[in-house]
């Protein structure tokens, strides 16, 4: 498993560290107008799935709006960031922050992209910040696990792989 600190403190990953080359596993989680959304909805492309703690909070702000502004320059990359908030809050901070590029996603209900994808904080119930790409046949062709959860991805590496999965 992934060695992860949250503000230096080490935290427990919940579900299996994927890996370059996996098959990406299946997750349910909950869209903005509470629908269910899967990695079968968006079958067929390409997955930049950037993981946040709390969108609501300066690094995560911040990651969401970097890929949002690159997702234009990413052809037919679908970009879905994801966390523990509410989807009501991520609509909300969406609308305010002018975010249209990126579909926000809340695996709040029952952790089920966290422990799919062993991001899921035990001490804390939020997801460890990571970054996957995941090709149109579903292989995860990068995967970032970030080692303190309130540094930034890296933005350059994780843009550079979905533009080469496309």
């Amino acid at each position: 498993m992934a060695t992860i600190t949250f503000k230096g403190n080490p935290v427990t990953l919940l579900g299996k560290e994927v890996k370059v080359g996996d098959k990406a596993p299946d997750f349910k989680v909950l869209a903005n107008d509470l629908s269910e959304v899967t990695l079968n909805d968006t079958k067929g492309r390409v997955r930049l799935i950037s993981v946040v703690p709390s969108i609501d909070t300066g690094v995560c702000d911040a990651q969401t709006r970097r890929f949002n502004e690159e997702a234009a320059n990413l052809g037919d990359v679908a970009v879905l960031t994801i966390s523990v908030d509410l989807p009501f809050a991520q609509k909300r901070w969406c609308a305010a922050a002018g975010i249209e590029q990126v579909q926000t996603l809340s695996d709040h209900r029952d952790l089920s992209f966290g422990q799919a994808y062993g991001v899921a904080i035990e001490e804390l119930r939020l997801l460890a910040r990571a970054v996957f790409v995941v090709n149109s046949n579903d292989e995860v062709t990068y995967v970032e696990y970030v080692s303190e959860a309130t540094n930034h991805p890296d933005y350059e590496a994780a843009i550079e792989a979905a533009k080469a999965a496309n």
